[in-house]
């Protein structure tokens, strides 16, 4: 991370990945799996879904829904979100191709929906 001082105040350039920044262990699987949840997120805002609409829908527990709406997703894999958003009307696509460097990265990128598009309502 590259170093400044603004102000009199030393300020640290993010890596692109907090948990990397924090020193966490997964922290390419942990932005993952947050970026996942945004989109879920999103998806039942879309959508107007409760927790419990959102939680039958997407096959767990209503509690899990609240637990990862507060950020905390520990407990479910990235699969698993992944699963989720399938069942709030998203196609998952996954890309594999050669690293530019020796050991390769996880790199979530998100499709737009656009300012006219709508996900489909499905009851």
């Amino acid at each position: 991370m590259e170093k400044r001082i603004i102000d009199g105040v030393e300020v640290l350039r993010s890596s692109g990945n907090v948990y990397a920044d924090l020193g966490l262990a997964d922290a390419e699987k942990l932005k993952i799996k947050t970026g996942l949840v945004i989109e879920i997120r999103k998806a039942m805002r879309r959508l107007e879904l409760t927790q419990q609409a959102a939680a039958k829908r997407m096959g767990i527990t209503q509690p899990k829904v609240s637990d990862m709406m507060r950020g905390d997703f520990t407990n479910l894999s990235e699969r698993k979100l992944m699963d989720c958003l399938n069942r709030l009307g998203y196609d998952i696509e996954i890309k594999v191709k050669p690293a530019s460097e020796s050991v390769g990265h996880l790199i979530l990128a998100v499709a737009s929906w656009g300012c006219k598009l709508k996900p489909p309502k499905i009851p």
